[in-house]
């Protein structure tokens, strides 16, 4: 539970009075929170499984490296995002102990609309296989898209990101791959930079049928120092419906985002 217990250090410290501090408006706490805001960011997020189905209730934990790009290849206006993950697997007999190295690289690009007051990103979705050893990555190159909605609102926001990918080569000795994820995002803006959250990802297995549905209620705090956006933010969300072995019961998603001006 370190890691639990750091996020709430984190969200304490963000709760501290900074003279150099500026309150955010509402626009910039949707900012904060929109993957598509155009902006330069690096995130540190953590994704803490505490208990699992059918592993003795087993932790395991994945702390991701994140960052997005926005560019304009082609003349089209386009958000690219990095996600790195740093794996600790479950320690069971059957896995034979307990491995932390570094996971599958996921890259993907998304082209940006507008259309009213709704933004949208489509585009390509691309998987490499970076593990560091075989119990902390699949070993498949993988391909998809991914797709995003959000509509910002006075109140907060409301929208979700959809990926999917299937394998297409890699490690012959290593299951294929075809996965759809979709996490939904509900922020709630509250006085003073703090706002609610609810943003667990639904995990789908197209392959073999096992999923996993969670619901998630978490808070956070943004704050601006000169013209650097920080948002800081823990998670707990619980699985309500899944099937298959290995998904989550509970879990912590938490995170310290920036994003820095162009």
């Amino acid at each position: 539970m370190k890691t639990f217990f750091s996020a709430a250090s984190l969200m304490l410290l963000a709760s501290l009075p900074l003279a150099s501090v500026a309150q955010p408006t509402s626009d910039d706490m949707n900012a904060a929170n929109n993957p598509l805001t155009p902006t330069i960011g690096a995130n540190l997020q953590d994704q803490y499984v505490g208990r699992s189905y059918g592993l003795g209730d087993a932790d395991s934990n994945a702390l991701l490296f994140r960052g997005t790009l926005p560019h304009k290849l082609f003349g089209m206006p386009q958000i690219l995002r990095a996600t790195m993950p740093v794996v600790t697997t479950a320690d069971t007999p059957l896995a034979g102990g307990r491995y932390t190295g570094a996971g599958d690289l996921n890259l993907f690009d998304v082209f940006l609309f507008k259309a009213g007051g709704v933004e949208l990103g489509i585009g390509p979705q691309l998987t490499l296989p970076t593990a560091s050893r075989d119990q902390t990555g699949t070993g498949k190159w993988q391909g998809g898209v991914a797709s995003v909605i959000m509509a910002p609102q006075k109140w907060g926001m409301l929208g979700g990101l959809v990926t999917w990918q299937k394998s297409f080569a890699g490690d012959d000795d290593r299951p294929s791959q075809n996965t759809l994820q979709a996490q939904p995002f509900l922020v709630y803006n509250l006085p003073q930079g703090w706002y609610l959250r609810s943003s667990a990802t639904s995990s789908f297995n197209l392959r073999n049928g096992d999923y996993a549905f969670p619901l998630g209620f978490g808070a956070g705090k943004v704050w601006k120092n000169g013209g650097t956006t920080y948002n800081v933010f823990a998670e707990p969300q619980w699985t309500v419906a899944h099937d298959g072995v290995g998904q989550p019961k509970f879990q912590v998603f938490m995170g310290l985002n920036f994003q820095f001006p162009l």
